[in-house]
């Protein structure tokens, strides 16, 4: 299903016009360009993200006035860099009304396509020259509640963006290709609390509202995006290394939460102690009031349900090993980012994997049993979703159906199975050397395969191939009797996240 803005922006008279006459003189290709959503051909999302330039740095302005089902005013700034002659610039945007777009100071022509808005500047952008985008616009929390972008909660709201849902609450490249600096203002009622991601530069209070700024210190995928209103506490304690640590919860919550909090500077001395030093500016725990179904890895601020920790429903062992899940995610996935989203194995395959070895370590829940469930079910996994680095396509309508079992347990597998042929010792140093060699920027499967060939100082690339993209699960080393059990007819590929 197409996700398109409840208030589209309409083509302009001028830019109307010049489309007509260009079309009817057979000048399209040649002079103005059409119109239309591009994307940089992922292979799951392919109108997602946009060609002929990269984004540097995104300033982002929110102002909140206390209803979370109304649109927010927003202004964004994107500075980037044209990495082609750019006769028009698409970005991904929806969900939201545009008032105007400035190109490098000037002011721009535009219109809807899909989920593109498709900016036509007064003059071409040269290669190689810097990009300036300013876009005033709303950003509407309103709409189907699994749609992704803005969560509404109980007392304001937060972001889950992945997979391809930042472009519901603004403008950009939304891939996590390009990565880049965020600065975040939010003007909200002054009785609220207003986090993002990086850490807090500076909070002003005018009359009844209050501004605050956060910025981040590195790179970050518009997925990952995370800004979060409400009637909060801020937790604030040091982690590792003196990190600032600030975990964001509902005021009435905050005492009640505090067992679960205090666990984060030993989940990340455990993790530094497996992979090295955690690779951003702070780090904490967002609880969110909301029905989502998920917890979600935003950069530097982990987003929780509240139900996880409030309701009593989940074992002391399982609550504990989400929040490292989550925790491993800011190396496997936020500081290493995929290339694809077919790379998504390499974020949740090796978050589930630390889950699985802190499970292990504190509650003596038995990895190896747990991968020789996985081995038994990876058959109808790969059946139903594809193998962990060929993933099908999300069902329409169902973006976040992309989070299968296979890209959870069944991608575990795979580093188990790798670490079975090369022994725990080398394959503890490709994991060092995956975090550091690729920190802060993106990497492939492709580029994993390269690593753990040169680690294991052979050619692993015909096993990891068989491992990541065979339609079985090949035999498991160590282990010639483990068997997989054959797929249901008619398997469907299931959901999880």
């Amino acid at each position: 299903m197409s996700l398109t803005s409840r208030s589209p922006a309409r083509p302009s008279r001028r830019l109307h016009a010049a489309l007509l006459i260009a079309a009817s003189a057979g000048l399209i290709a040649a002079g103005v360009p059409q119109p239309q959503p591009l994307g940089i051909g992922d292979p799951l999302f392919p109108h997602l993200g946009n060609p002929g330039y990269d984004v540097l740095t995104y300033d982002i302005a929110f102002t909140y006035r206390g209803d979370n089902t109304q649109p927010l005013d927003a202004f964004t700034r994107i500075d980037a860099r044209a990495t082609e002659r750019l006769d028009r610039i698409n970005l991904d945007f929806t969900h939201g009304t545009v008032r105007s777009v400035h190109v490098n100071g000037l002011r721009a022509e535009f219109a809807s396509s899909g989920e593109d808005l498709v900016v036509l500047p007064v003059q071409p952008v040269a290669q190689g020259t810097p990009l300036s985008i300013a876009v005033s616009h709303t950003s509407d929390p309103s709409g189907p509640r699994d749609a992704g972008g803005w969560v509404r909660t109980s007392d304001g709201l937060a972001m889950a963006n992945q997979a391809d849902a930042a472009h519901r609450v603004f403008p950009g490249n939304d891939h996590p290709a390009d990565k880049a600096y965020f600065t975040f203002r939010i003007t909200a009622p002054k009785e609220l609390t207003a986090v993002a991601n990086g850490r807090r530069i500076a909070r002003a209070v005018v009359g009844d509202r209050q501004t605050w700024l956060y910025r981040t210190a590195h790179p970050m995928a518009t997925e990952l995006a995370q800004v979060t209103i409400g009637r909060s506490a801020v937790v604030e304690r040091a982690g590792t290394h003196g990190l600032p640590v600030r975990d964001v919860v509902p005021v009435a919550d905050a005492e009640r939460l505090e067992p679960w909090l205090a666990k984060t500077p030993g989940h990340l001395e455990w993790m530094e102690r497996l992979v090295g030093r955690y690779p951003f500016e702070t780090y904490g725990v967002l609880v969110a009031d909301a029905d989502t179904g998920f917890q979600l890895e935003t950069q530097t601020l982990s987003l929780f349900e509240r139900s996880l920790f409030a309701d009593g429903d989940y074992p002391k062992w399982f609550v504990d090993s989400v929040m490292v899940h989550e925790l491993a995610h800011q190396w496997f996935g936020n500081s290493v980012s995929p290339r694809t989203w077919s790379d998504l194995w390499l974020n949740e395959g090796h978050a589930t994997w630390y889950e699985a070895l802190y499970a292990e370590e504190t509650a003596q829940l038995s990895l190896e049993q747990r991968m020789r469930n996985a081995y038994l079910a990876s058959d109808g996994w790969r059946a139903a979703g594809g193998p962990p680095a060929a993933p099908k396509p999300p069902a329409p309508g169902a973006k976040t159906s992309l989070f299968r079992p296979v890209v959870y347990d069944g991608s575990a597998l795979v580093l188990y199975a790798l670490r079975q042929e090369i022994g725990k010792e080398a394959f503890e140093r490709l994991e060092r050397r995956w975090v550091t060699q690729y920190a802060h920027s993106t990497a492939s499967t492709a580029d994993f395969v390269r690593l753990a060939s040169e680690v294991a100082g052979r050619d692993l690339t015909a096993f990891l191939r068989s491992w990541l993209y065979d339609a079985k699960t090949p035999r498991m080393p160590g282990h010639p009797d483990w068997r997989s059990k054959a797929p249901a007819k008619g398997a469907q590929p299931g959901s999880k996240r």
